[in-house]
Formats: structure tokens, C-alpha cells, sequence
């Protein structure tokens, strides 16, 4: 199984990101907003990430949340559909509360039928 989060599954243009954020098929939980597209024209998931520094001024602790939902998204983007998704970290999270962190990101992310 191929686990690598190279560039091909990254949103890194400003109009991926734009086509992501016009849709506005959003979905929030307390420390993580997950906005998806329709479909790509892909076979796979993409992830963008977008973490302000109004949620964390330091940039260690920014690095962290997105090194945590970059490292869910590698593990379990065999099980996504082929959609491009923008992660916003609405709270912080740190090691004490990544575990919930990830819980939210799987009810908001992965198939009904997948989460439960």
C-alpha cells in the first residue's frame, strides 16, 4: 500500500484552494473545519491546509497541527473518495487534545459508512 503524501495528493495552486473555498461545502467541529469540492477529475484525495496565526502565533505550533492532520490524511487517504479537501484549524490542539483532533477529523472527512 502506497502511504507517501507526495505532491500530487498537496493543493498548492491559489485556484485549487479557490475552486475548494467557492463551493463552501463546509463542515465544523470544535478544533477542525473541513471544506470539500464535489469531485476532482483525479482517482485520489487532495489536501490543502490552512493554519492562521491568529489560531497559533508560533510557527512550532502551527508546524505541529498540520504535521498531525497531514500524517491522519497519509494514513487514511486510501479510504477518502476522490475529492479535494481544505483542512482549517479553527482552535488549537496540542499533544493533550491531537487525539480528539483526529477524531473530529475522521467524522468529518471519511464516508458515514467508514467512520462508524
Amino acid at each position: 500500500m502506497d502511504n507517501h503524501f507526495g505532491k500530487a495528493y498537496r493543493l498548492l495552486k491559489t485556484e485549487e484552494f479557490s475552486s475548494v473555498f467557492a463551493l463552501r461545502k463546509q463542515r465544523s467541529r470544535t478544533f477542525i473545519q473541513v471544506m470539500q469540492s464535489a469531485g476532482n477529475s483525479l482517482a485520489y484525495p487532495r489536501l490543502g491546509l490552512v493554519v492562521s496565526k491568529k489560531v497559533a502565533k508560533r510557527a512550532n505550533k502551527r508546524n505541529y497541527m498540520k504535521r498531525v492532520i497531514r500524517e491522519w490524511f497519509r494514513c487514511h487517504k486510501h479510504d477518502l473518495p476522490a475529492r479535494d479537501f481544505v483542512v482549517r484549524v479553527r482552535v488549537a490542539f496540542d499533544r493533550g487534545t491531537a487525539l480528539q483532533a483526529r477524531q473530529e477529523l475522521a467524522e468529518l472527512m471519511l464516508p458515514k459508512a467508514k467512520s462508524q
